[in-house]
């Protein structure tokens, strides 16, 4: 059994719209039981949805249907690993499409206004190479972009460009 779930606070009765938009993006996602208000509350009435659980790359959270008091900031961000470009463009596509933003250095947020970093592995092994000058080269590729390009991060590795 899980003994750390994330739970993310959602407005207006979203919980189940984020999950599922979640689990149609990432692999291994999946939504699972919604548990209904057992009394009215401000953010639901018995029987809607209170909280909502679901898995994303295998990661378990639920989703509270908390109210408009609390709202998600940058201080807290989901960063997910991609090995390719392919893979890299399809995450970014899919929440920057669906209501998302657009942020810099491969971060955007969904349209409930989570962060999310798209990041590529080789952007981390760039800008931790050993080689100073390389990293340097990574890193200051990295911050003229928003999506990630991983063909340009390894020209400015290697010193192209």
């Amino acid at each position: 059994m899980t003994k750390m779930i994330t739970c993310l606070w959602f407005d207006n009765g979203k919980a189940r719209e984020a999950a599922e938009f979640y689990a149609s993006v990432f692999p291994d996602s999946h939504v699972g039981k919604a548990n209904g208000s057992p009394v009215d509350i401000p953010s639901a009435q018995v029987g809607e949805d209170l909280t909502v659980e679901f898995t994303v790359l295998g990661q378990a959270y639920v989703g509270l249907n908390g109210g408009p008091n609390f709202k998600p900031n940058e201080a807290v961000s989901f960063m997910v690993l991609t090995e390719t470009q392919e893979e890299t463009d399809r995450y970014w596509n899919a929440i920057v499409g669906n209501g998302g933003k657009e942020s810099a250095c491969g971060w955007c947020k969904d349209r409930w206004g989570f962060s999310w970093q798209i990041t590529p592995r080789v952007l981390l092994e760039a800008t931790t190479d050993p080689n100073r000058a390389a990293a340097k080269r990574s890193m200051e590729a990295m911050m003229t972009m928003r999506k990630i390009d991983i063909a340009t991060i390894e020209a400015a590795r290697r010193g192209e460009g």
